[in-house]
């Protein structure tokens, strides 16, 4: 060998191992997580979760006094300019005997009083207001207060909001569970069918294998001059066949490589190998005497009951009496009557509210009776989805069985294809068997070998989708 090529080995050799080194080999369960990292619906739920939960601490808070500052400034050029025209006032007297004042009034010396002839009483003296200006400006005014204000009671109208709140948290981490098996189950059968896409690159190069041997025998057979031209075509497009299903292969590895690390969120030129094979059996646990109930959809459908019947409180609040208070401390200067403010100091008010409604023309009737039937129109759906989920798991077992069943007989039919290639080879090479049918055989064996990968690969979609149909993936 030469020292160039030597060389070009070792260069070789070296890039070999540096791409076996970055190579990931991961297992179900690390996809899993990966996925359920990575996926960005996964990300929503989560954040549809935490929302629902600040939600709720907000309607919480409904309960409590709600305290505020405010402050108002009013800028107005208008003002009001009066005038208050003088008279003549009556005068009164104390009456020596009680102390109270009375009418000072002109009498005559039998003491009767003297009269105007429109029938009025003349005082004896009068007093004299002149007249007066007064301007009334508001520009300059302004108030600062703390504010406090409490519910008494709404009808139980806080109470339902607060609880449609908690209701709707529940449902987003329900919600949240779903996403999560629906994300289990495309990263299962991402991984199966990489998996399977392998198993079928090495049948595809065994087969290859075969068929490239026995060109080979029967290329020295025609060489030698003991088989016809016409068998060693017959057996090259055999192996031009495999050569061709090899290249599918490998390109539904490619595929299905690039598939995976979709669902997962990574990139999709990862080198990413599968470390579980289709013929490991972890322990699934198939209970036939398992329900639906445990299903996160199956929930939701409860909670969506449980919310349309707060729903129909929390209209039927709106026409109940409402009662609340509020109390402000604040300091309020202006409003000035000639250059003086008639405001200027601190003050303390309070208000007590209630409403009562009295007739609205069966308004609100009307709505809870609508809400109501909406909640009926829920619970029907709900049972109609409930049904659907219990023939799903039905289903889901039944695939169960097959797929044992399935690959039981596939099992057999491989033996006995095997046990027949063996036979057909043994009668060909003793001149007993023609080629044609010993390479149907051939045939048979690798189509017995992909109904196998086949069936073990129905095996796992189908725990998948029983652990899904009985609401186990979501935990």
């Amino acid at each position: 060998m030469t020292t160039g090529k030597f060389i070009l080995c070792i260069l070789l050799a070296a890039a070999a191992c540096r791409i076996t080194a970055q190579q990931q080999k991961m297992t179900l369960e690390q996809c899993r997580a990966t996925a359920l990292e990575h996926n960005k619906a996964m990300t929503v739920a989560t954040l549809t979760f935490d929302k629902t939960a600040s939600d709720a601490k907000a309607y919480k808070a409904n309960y409590f006094p709600k305290l505020s500052m405010s402050g108002q400034y009013l800028y107005s050029n208008a003002e009001m300019n009066k005038k208050l025209t003088g008279n003549y006032l009556p005068t009164f007297v104390p009456n020596p005997a009680t102390g109270e004042l009375q009418p000072n009034f002109l009498t005559f010396p039998d003491g009767t009083p003297v009269y105007n002839t429109d029938g009025t009483p003349v005082f004896k003296e009068y007093a004299y207001f002149p007249d007066m200006d007064i301007a009334l400006k508001l520009n300059g005014s302004y108030m600062a207060g703390i504010r406090v204000e409490q519910p008494l009671y709404t009808g139980g109208k806080i109470r339902s909001a607060r609880r449609m709140s908690q209701t709707g948290h529940e449902m987003a981490g329900l919600n949240r569970q779903l996403t999560r098996s629906e994300i289990i189950v495309t990263t299962d059968e991402a991984y199966w069918t990489f998996v399977k896409t392998t198993e079928l690159v090495k049948l595809a190069e065994i087969y290859r294998q075969v068929v490239t041997e026995l060109l080979r025998n029967v290329q020295d057979a025609f060489d030698e001059g003991m088989k016809p031209r016409n068998d060693v075509l017959k057996v090259q497009v055999k192996v031009n066949e495999a050569e061709l299903q090899l290249r599918k292969a490998e390109n539904g590895v490619r595929l299905s490589r690039m598939n995976l690390c979709h669902v997962m969120g990574v990139s999709l030129v990862t080198p990413v190998v599968a470390t579980d094979s289709l013929d490991f059996s972890p322990a699934v646990g198939i209970d036939r005497a398992a329900g639906y109930t445990g299903r996160p959809e199956y929930a939701i459908l409860q909670k969506r009951i449980e919310l349309k019947r707060q729903e129909t409180d929390l209209i039927r609040s709106d026409f109940l009496p409402h009662a609340g208070i509020m109390a402000n401390y604040g300091y309020v200067y202006g409003l000035k009557l000639n250059g003086s403010p008639l405001l200027d100091k601190l003050s303390l008010s309070a208000v007590l509210s209630v409403e009562i409604p009295l007739f609205h023309w069966g308004e609100g009737r009307h709505k809870i009776r609508s809400a109501e039937i909406e909640r009926k129109i829920m619970e029907i759906q709900s049972d109609d989805a409930s049904e659907q989920m219990e023939l799903d798991l039905m289903q889901a077992l039944n695939k169960c069985d097959e797929a044992e069943l399935e690959i039981k007989l596939m099992q057999k039919a491989l033996e006995q294809a095997e046990e027949n290639m063996k036979v057909s080879r043994d009668q060909y090479e003793a001149g007993m068997e023609t080629l044609a049918g010993y390479l149907e055989a051939q045939t048979v064996w690798q189509q017995a070998c992909v109904n196998l990968v086949n069936a073990k690969t129905n095996r796992r979609y189908s725990e998948t989708y029983y652990q899904k149909a009985a609401g186990k993936l979501q935990n």
